[in-house]
């Protein structure tokens, strides 16, 4: 079997690095702040238990994709950086 599968769907650097361009630098930013602010209040409020730490994980998780979303097109080709 080949090593080599064709992704129809997805931009062809869709798991490869992108480096953000200023602007997007900015915005990510932003966002980590913000999903920073937010865990901080989520460890302050919530009691220690499994819930907390899956919604912590999943905080994670979203200021990821939020990265992504700044970054790269729905078929993982790089934004224009605007």
């Amino acid at each position: 079997m080949s090593q080599q599968h064709e992704i129809r769907v997805l931009h062809k650097d869709t798991f490869g690095y992108l480096k953000p361009t200023g602007d997007q630098m900015d915005k990510m930013s932003i966002v980590r702040i913000a999903a920073g602010d937010y865990a901080f209040i989520l460890d302050r409020e919530i009691p220690p238990g499994p819930d907390k730490t899956y919604l912590l994980r999943k905080l994670r998780e979203v200021a990821m994709w939020a990265n992504i979303a700044i970054t790269r097109e729905s078929d993982g080709s790089p934004r224009d950086g605007t």
